[in-house]
């Protein structure tokens, strides 16, 4: 088990020595070391093997301790031996210097600052002393922190940046988890990070390096072309549990099928030291013999820091043209690439996700972690909409784009793949959750504020604004605050990112034109809700035992099976804590038993019916849920409180299906994709346990069930079950994680069809970005306004933000993607002035190509499958 440190751990120093170095002792010892590992790595039928053996033989014997002039003898030996070169045939090792930094884990953020001081001062030493030494240095963050704390240190790191000693890889704000973040997040990742680059260091990097992290999205190809980077290292694939990845230098292809060339170095670590032995498995595990002769070997202590030593330096070396041995080069990323494209004819291809088959406890762990980052990032992506229209409307208005980087930052801070997945110290979860609330804090205000801008110069009298941020006109139930600190139920239809006046009490309908909810409770104690789109029929312990879609009749829940089973899980993996579930836990599933009689109404119907019920878990934990239906709504809304006291348990809840398909359909990162249901081999049933954003989806031909959720991402589907991950109790690092109370919603949605054509995206979206109702400091305007739209519900427009670049600061950025997995054209409409539109990269790098055709505010685009397309919107200038 891994523990988190003592705070109090006091050291005291009882003796402190002066020493004499002597380098000629030093250069004997490393050169015996590095024989007898020969010696030894070749093996006994190498007659390489045997000659460093005898070699080292003879030093011992001409050597004597007492008479430092037989040194240079000794020395002499191992020279001609070092000497003795390969043929040109030889596998290429590219030795770079490292020092992987987790960002947080067993230690603070503020102990961050100081391991990356006092890395990169022995690294800065390093390359003093040895002009031909290289280090690969990734994280703006952390680089960052360099420049705040210690500049004289990062204006050396930029000296040896110039002389190209030093340098910057990976283009992101930190090393992220490559599975949790949004879409939009990792590209704010890339974004922060290039930008930082291009700004301290002259140069946006041209590789992204991803080392050590719990899986790799589909999506990432993509992304990271459209943000100038074509190459990707990582290494944790390796750590396989179940299936050996079949690779190390290959071709990734993406989701929509962008490709990058990806290695791994085939030594299994970022951390080598540069033995022998390190040396001869990177050439005896490449599984890519034959197809590439070059790999990277990256050498220095990592997690904690420390980074290369002087004697790492010095074997490598002493290593670099031996024959018997791999040549072995001090290296850089820029020629281990160009080595590896100059030899890529021949490589494989692997589409799709890398899933790393360990970890996967990291997908559910920590669950306020993951609800303050689902929250967070929803804040960001409506302040920068609202900020953006308010820009667009006042002239007045000054767009917080200073605030907005902090802001965005600290999120992204948070994504480090220690922090974001839960597998951290107490101290860092802590300092976690006050960065989302100073999101949370200064957001709020920043959406008051733009709000303010909107309703700026309106008639009429002080009132609400109901904004929509996402782009289609949404009917839906909204709680309205009315004067005494009272709420009250309206059915409100917003346009698309856009707003429309909250009706007054006296414009309220009493029953809306769509048929209003019934509510039915039964005398055996069961509950019937339904909005004449689906039936919901909950037994008395608050089970589903029926949903059905009203207009076909068709039956969701299977057969003798009931939903909303909420059931418990031995949760003990082998080693890693807080990382891992084994898949023996599906061995132990115990469902939690409801006591009959619990089940009461809530709301008794009209615009929306509900029913609640308490479970009792365990005798520590207990469970309250509403089951809520609105009217006109195609899902069915589960609010769920948890009082959670458990050690080692996971709890999932479940929905059997009467869908029977070999594959699900989660969301990821700007799409979706398909994973098996069942377990034929052994690819399969590693991925017991997987990773999904908004949604969930098993459908047949013309019919399906979806599983939305508003901040959880562990999931499975096994045969037709639908499992949705709620809560672990892991002991290790963070001994307290999980415990307490939390909050969170999912939601079933019965469709027909497929889930493109029954509306599951936009209703995950609906779920997760709900109605605002902000206050109108002055009059509330009086009709309804839309800023955006688009004519395909295959297109989604994701992300309004002020661009980077913003000449007066009248420069839009949109974001849009396609996200039914088709080729698809479609119209964005806009009522802003809009003076010019042109396509850009991620980077907000306008492209060559000139502006688009703007007529009549409508802009044609053109989209291939899951492709993302951003534009820059030029405004314009406001009247005088």
């Amino acid at each position: 088990m891994i523990a988190a440190p003592d705070p109090e751990k006091m050291f005291q120093v009882s003796r402190a020595e002066l020493a004499v170095f002597h380098r000629d002792v030093y250069k004997l010892l490393v050169d015996l070391e590095l024989l007898l590992g020969i010696a030894k790595g070749l093996g006994e039928d190498n007659q390489r093997s045997f000659q460093a053996l005898y070699t080292a033989n003879q030093m011992v014997n001409v050597c004597d301790p007492a008479q430092p002039e037989t040194f240079p003898v000794a020395q002499a030996l191992a020279s001609k031996f070092f000497g003795q070169r390969w043929g040109e045939s030889q596998h290429t090792i590219h030795a770079m210097g490292h020092c992987h930094i987790d960002t947080a884990w067993l230690w603070p953020f503020k102990e961050t600052v100081r391991k990356c001081a006092r890395s990169w001062v022995t690294v800065v030493q390093l390359m003093e002393r040895n002009p031909e030494f290289i280090f690969a240095c990734s994280q703006a963050q952390q680089l960052e922190w360099v420049r705040s704390h210690y500049p004289g240190l990062h204006a050396r790191l930029q000296e040896f940046a110039c002389r190209g000693q030093f340098v910057p890889v990976g283009g992101t704000w930190v090393e992220m988890d490559g599975n949790l973040p949004s879409g939009e997040s990792m590209v704010r990742q890339f974004l922060q990070g290039q930008n930082f680059f291009r700004q301290e260091f002259g140069k946006m990097c041209s590789e992204f390096w991803l080392p050590d992290t719990f899986g790799y999205s589909a999506q990432l190809p993509q992304i990271m072309r459209s943000c100038g980077i074509k190459r990707f290292l990582t290494q944790k694939l390796s750590w396989n549990l179940v299936n050996s990845f079949p690779h190390h230098t290959f071709f990734w292809e993406g989701l929509d099928g962008s490709q990058v060339l990806a290695h791994f170095p085939p030594g299994d670590s970022y951390g080598m030291q540069g033995s022998v032995e390190e040396v001869l498995k990177t050439v005896a595990k490449n599984r890519d013999k034959g197809r590439t002769n070059h790999s990277a070997f990256l050498f220095g202590f990592g997690d904690g820091g420390g980074g290369p030593t002087q004697t790492m330096v010095d074997r490598l070396k002493r290593l670099c043209n031996t024959d018997g041995l791999p040549r072995v080069q001090l290296s850089s990323p820029e020629r281990l690439f160009s080595a590896l494209e100059g030899h890529s004819g021949q490589l494989c291809t692997w589409v799709g996700e890398l899933f790393l088959e360990l970890h996967n406890g990291t997908y559910t762990t920590h669950a306020q972690i993951k609800k303050g980052n689902r929250e967070c990032e929803r804040i960001l992506h409506d302040v920068e909409l609202l900020s953006s229209l308010a820009l667009a409307r006042s002239t007045q208005f000054l767009y917080p784009a200073a605030l907005l980087q902090d802001l965005w930052r600290l999120l992204l801070l948070n994504q480090f793949h220690d922090v974001v997945t839960g597998s951290c110290i107490q101290l860092v979860a802590e300092e976690a959750m006050c960065h989302y609330e100073d999101i949370r804090s200064h957001g709020n205000t920043l959406l008051s504020a733009a709000a303010a801008a909107l309703c700026a110069g309106e008639p009429g009298p002080e009132g609400l604004l109901i904004v929509n941020t996402l782009p289609w006109k949404r009917t839906e139930v909204l709680a309205l605050p009315r004067p005494g600190g009272a709420h009250c139920l309206a059915l409100v239809t917003v346009p698309g990112m856009g707003y429309a006046p909250a009706p007054t009490p006296t414009s309220l309908q009493p029953l809306p034109p769509q048929q209003p909810v019934f509510v039915v409770q039964e005398t055996d104690g069961s509950v019937t809700l339904d909005n004449g789109i689906i039936r919901v029929r909950l037994d008395p312990t608050g089970r589903l035992t029926s949903l059905v879609l009203v207009a076909s009749g068709r039956e969701a829940i299977a057969e003798g099976a009931v939903g909303n089973q909420f059931v418990l899980f031995d949760d003990v993996p082998l080693y890693w804590d807080a990382w891992d579930v084994m898949d023996y836990h599906l061995e132990t599933r115990k469902p939690v038993l409801g006591q009959a009689g619990t089940l009461a109404v809530g709301t008794e119907g009209g615009v929306r019916g509900s029913a609640w019920f308490l479970l009792q878990i365990s005798p520590n934990s207990r469970l309250s849920q509403e089951v809520v239906l609105d009217v006109g709504c195609p899902y069915v809304r589960f609010h769920t409180e948890v009082h959670w006291h458990e050690a080692h348990k996971f709890l999932k809840v479940e929905f059997p299906a009467r869908v029977r398909s070999p594959q699900a359909t989660y969301e990821v990162q700007f799409g979706h994709l398909q994973r098996p249901t069942h377990y034929n081999t052994s690819w399969d049933w590693a991925r017991f346990e997987v990773w999904a954003h908004r949604w969930m989806d098993l459908s047949e031909h013309g019919f399906g069930l979806a599983l939305l959720n508003d901040c959880k991402y562990g999931a499975s589907v096994r045969g037709n079950v639908l499992s949705l991950s709620l809560l672990r109790a892991p002991k290790s690092p963070d001994a307290t994680v999980d415990m307490g109370r939390h909050e969170f919603t999912y939601a079933l949605m019965p469709h027909k069809g497929s889930f493109q054509d029954a509306g599951v995206i936009p209703a995950a979206y609906s779920l997760n970005f709900p109605l605002l109702a902000l206050p109108a400091p002055g009059p509330a305007p009086a009709a309804a306004w839309s800023a955006f739209s688009v004519s395909s519900p295959a297109v989604v427009l994701e992300t309004v933000k002020q661009a980077e670049t913003s000449p007066q600061g009248r420069t839009l950025l949109l974001r849009l993607y396609e996200a039914h997995g088709s080729h698809s054209d479609c119209w964005l409409h806009t009522s802003l002035p809009v003076q010019e539109a042109v396509l850009c990269d991620l980077l907000e790098r306008r492209d060559p190509t000139g502006p688009l055709l703007l007529r009549d505010n409508r802009l044609k685009l053109t989209f291939a499958p899951f492709q993302v397309q951003s534009l820059l919107l030029l405004l314009q200038p406001p009247p005088n």
